[in-house]
């Protein structure tokens, strides 16, 4: 098999409902097993003997329970994704994360206290508390939805699987 187009698929629920991303050789696995079918499609894929359509989104043939999500940790990586690279306090390119309440003063790293931030407002604001410096937020930061998290880039590099993961 020659794959060079789509190294990912998107993999949904009997219900549509996203599920994770797969590489090509699990959806080609998942296709020849009848546990799932091609919902869009981004070329073929050609074996010796066999040629199948080239998976870009997948739905499973069978519902599968899913038990409550985990939530997304707050990672540098989600943090800056979930704030669109921009810095909470002047709105410009994000590089880092800060601690609304830093963490020597009792503040937790989780969602509601960890915010995108540009190296000079963190390294400006260092260890005080916003009203101490007289700033604010230019947004109340939250935690995202598990879709959004997994989904917006996502989205963004895959253009087919933006229908499937809005909402």
């Amino acid at each position: 098999m020659q794959v060079s187009a789509t190294p990912r698929v998107l993999l949904l629920n009997a219900s549509m409902e996203p599920l994770c991303i797969v590489s090509v050789h699990r959806a080609v696995v998942l296709l020849m097993s009848g546990k799932a079918a091609v919902v869009e499609e981004g070329g073929v894929l050609h074996a010796e003997h066999l040629s199948l359509p080239l998976p870009v989104v997948l739905s499973l043939t069978r519902y599968v329970h899913v038990p409550v999500r985990r939530s997304v940790p707050p990672t540098r990586r989600t943090v800056l994704q979930r704030d669109g690279h921009r810095c909470a306090y002047c709105g410009g390119v994000a590089d880092t994360v800060d601690h609304v309440l830093p963490r020597s003063r009792g503040g937790r790293h989780e969602w509601g206290n960890v915010v995108a931030a540009c190296m000079r407002c963190n390294h400006r604001k260092a260890d005080r508390l916003l009203h101490e410096i007289g700033w604010s937020l230019l947004f109340t930061p939250h935690a995202p939805r598990w879709s959004l998290a997994f989904g917006q880039a996502a989205a963004r590099a895959e253009p087919a699987w933006s229908p499937y993961l809005a909402a």
